[in-house]
């Protein structure tokens, strides 16, 4: 199905409106800056209480590495996806930054050695 192109602005419009669309983003290559490696993170908090939880979450904000921040069910309490340029630099924020936040008791890294598929395609069903 094709739309014109006042219909599909209409569409586009509706589906903002409606919050399906939240925004939109330029994909930036992160080899052109400097931010080619990229390093999953699994973070196991000394104490689940609310307030380190809190602590955590608000301390996270402030490192523009990393990129996400999921907290998740099962074996450890975050999954941290950051973006480095090298494995020293990696090595460089895990000692001033990453295991200089709150609560942290524990992490597991996971170097990317390569990008198999990175979408943030969703399938709209509407």
């Amino acid at each position: 199905m094709t739309l014109s192109p006042p219909a599909a602005l209409a569409r586009v419009q509706r589906l903002t409106r409606d919050g399906y669309i939240l925004g939109y983003e330029a994909r930036l290559n992160p080899l052109k800056l400097g931010a080619g490696m990229t390093v999953f993170v699994e973070v196991l908090l000394d104490r689940t209480m609310p307030n380190v939880f809190d602590a955590f979450k608000a301390a996270v904000q402030v490192y523009p590495e990393i990129m996400e921040h999921h907290m998740v069910a099962g074996g450890f309490d975050y999954l941290l996806k950051t973006r480095m340029a090298d494995m020293a630099a990696y090595r460089q924020f895990a000692g001033t930054g990453l295991w200089q936040l709150p609560g942290v008791r524990e992490t597991r890294t996971y170097a990317v050695m390569e990008e198999v598929k990175n979408s943030m395609q969703l399938a709209l069903g509407v």
